[in-house]
């Protein structure tokens, strides 16, 4: 088989038919280095046609033009390449849970394979369409390096308790990718006329909040590995001691491709681990695998990801304990939104997260947990932390996301700290840790002249 057998999980018990094979594109919008897209590819062989499907929510869970934005583009890409390899691409519009059963009929599909994702969402969409389709419905995990499923039957802990099960797992599924094959069946073969994505008209199918415009980052697979080759080349060395610095330009800044899946973390695990760049290169395959698989894991396992009811019980008791503590500054949702507080530091975070769709991972951080510090509650700050960053972050509505913000506001991940008003025993951070850390005045003199224009 061109793709391990353990990163694929049948969702219903359908028998395959002899008909063409469609994927279901959906966290993985990339051509090269897809799983998925490869176990599609081995079971239509030469002789079945092979057709690539995207189902575009026009409002999915509050994204944003400057999301929506950078999808597309990313999606056209995949368009042109798929054509280079004779392979049709159909973009979809509505319910997945029905517009995908849908084609599949027209086309009389044999089979259907698509996306591990472990957010409720995803799966409701994947339970819909697997009980409506009469073949069968197969998921293929290649977002992660060892596969969720596989890495754990359970929630973990924390990084310590799955740490070692990916170490144990790494030299099996850290491989190589086989290349893609063009198809050579004809669209006449498929039974139904499959025109060329017309791009204008589903721009203006969307339904979203404009007054969040797109950004410059370049969108597409091509972007996103020229992107992974630049930082292997000129940052990773440096990235174990400079990282947590935001002024450094440290960071991989790959969390965007990543998300919508123009990239694969094995992708970029594989390159990492080919540079020779020792400390880097184990801090960075640190945050890549065991991070954010750690994240994976939390969402497949926990329904409650986006909720406090997802916290561990010492941080629900401490929170509880503490929550009429005054607060030395109480603000809305709007005025975080428009970074008006009193704090120079955390204003200056919320116009870079505003202006490039994108904050420096340690400011992520102190801007969640201030956050936490001056809002009404801690069930008011986590929805105002997530509602800001899936509103302008390019990687918003992703398990990486929702962990960090129950690790800001409510330890996920950690453990108990000392008690300090409002935040009970969850870690606390400050603008003096942020000052020994790098020069914040720098920082904040950046995004304030980027505000001005």
């Amino acid at each position: 088989m061109l793709v391990n057998e353990k990163r694929i999980h049948t969702l219903n018990g359908a028998s395959a038919g002899s008909g063409p094979v469609v994927y279901w594109m959906s966290r993985e919008q990339r051509v090269a280095d897809n799983w998925g897209l490869l176990h599609a590819r081995e079971l239509a062989g030469g002789t079945r046609p092979l057709v690539v499907a995207f189902c575009l929510v026009p409002g999915f869970l509050g994204a944003t033009l400057r999301q929506y934005d950078f999808m597309l583009r990313g999606l056209e890409a995949v368009e042109a390449e798929l054509a280079r390899l004779s392979i049709p691409f159909v973009m979809l519009t509505g319910d997945p849970g029905r517009e995908i059963p849908g084609l599949a009929a027209r086309l009389g599909a044999g089979v259907v394979v698509t996306d591990f994702d472990p957010l409720r969402i995803k799966q409701a969409w994947q339970g819909d369409t697997a009980g409506s389709l009469g073949v069968p419905l197969i998921e293929v995990d290649g977002h992660n390096v060892i596969p969720a499923r596989q890495v754990s039957a359970k929630q973990e802990y924390a990084a310590r308790t799955i740490r070692p099960k990916i170490h144990r797992l790494f030299g099996e599924y850290l491989e190589e990718f086989p290349e893609l094959t063009p198809q050579r069946i004809t669209d006449p073969e498929l039974g139904l006329e499959l025109a060329p994505v017309d791009w204008r008209a589903v721009r203006g199918s969307l339904r979203v909040d404009e007054s969040v415009g797109p950004v410059a980052l370049p969108a597409g697979e091509a972007a996103g590995r020229a992107a992974l080759d630049r930082f292997i080349a000129e940052r990773v060395e440096g990235y174990a001691g400079d990282r947590n610095d935001p002024n450094a330009d440290a960071t991989s800044r790959l969390s965007a491709y990543f998300h919508f899946g123009q990239l694969a973390p094995q992708r970029a695990a594989l390159a990492a681990a080919a540079s020779g760049r020792g400390e880097g290169q184990e801090a960075f395959l640190e945050e890549l695998v065991v991070r954010r698989e750690l994240s994976d894991n939390f969402c497949l396992h926990n329904p409650h990801y986006d909720s406090l009811r997802g916290a561990a019980p010492w941080a629900l008791k401490t929170l509880d304990e503490h929550r009429h503590d005054p607060r030395p500054h109480l603000y809305s949702h709007e005025q975080f939104d428009a970074a008006r507080t009193h704090s120079r530091l955390w204003n200056a975070a919320q116009t870079q997260l505003r202006a490039s769709g994108y904050m420096h991972g340690y400011m992520r951080m102190y801007w969640a947990k201030k956050i936490l510090e001056w809002s009404a509650t801690p069930e008011e700050a986590l929805e105002t932390v997530l509602a800001l960053n899936d509103r302008y972050q390019l990687d918003g509505r992703d398990p990486n996301g929702y962990v960090g913000a129950l690790w800001s506001v409510a330890g996920l991940h950690d453990r108990a700290w000392k008690t300090r008003p409002v935040y009970g025993s969850i870690r606390y951070m400050n603008e003096n840790g942020c000052r020994r850390k790098f020069d914040v005045d720098a920082y904040c003199e950046r995004w304030e002249a980027a505000e001005r224009g």
